[in-house]
């Protein structure tokens, strides 16, 4: 298990969605406590991946590029960090997500379907 910081404790993680798999977020999210800025669904790599990708918008190039940065986690976790994210999860695959800035709104920024 990871030796990281998180700004939720596992005891304060709600069940706010119901499951549907995994996805990575940047640490950004989980450690620092920033919401989410950006997200994406990519096609998922496995059965249990949902496609879901958080990133807070802040991240550098070379800071995604180191692989500690970013982990995976059920998407109810996520959700308990920004429950923002709640209403577009159901977003298809090869869209992407941007926080219109200032609110708990995002606007697609791609949507490849």
């Amino acid at each position: 298990m990871s030796e990281k910081t998180f700004k939720l404790d596992q005891e304060d993680i709600q069940e706010l969605i119901k499951p549907i798999g995994y996805c990575f977020a940047s640490d950004k999210i989980t450690v620092e406590g920033l919401p989410v800025g950006y997200m994406y669904r990519e096609t998922p790599a496995e059965k249990e991946d949902s496609g879901w990708r958080f990133f807070s918008g802040t991240e550098e190039e070379d800071y995604l590029d180191n692989d500690n940065n970013i982990e995976a986690f059920d998407v109810n976790v996520i959700a308990n960090f920004d429950k923002a994210i709640i209403p577009y999860l159901n977003a298809p695959i090869n869209t992407d997500l941007e926080r219109v800035e200032g609110t708990d709104n995002f606007e697609i920024i791609t949507d490849l379907d």
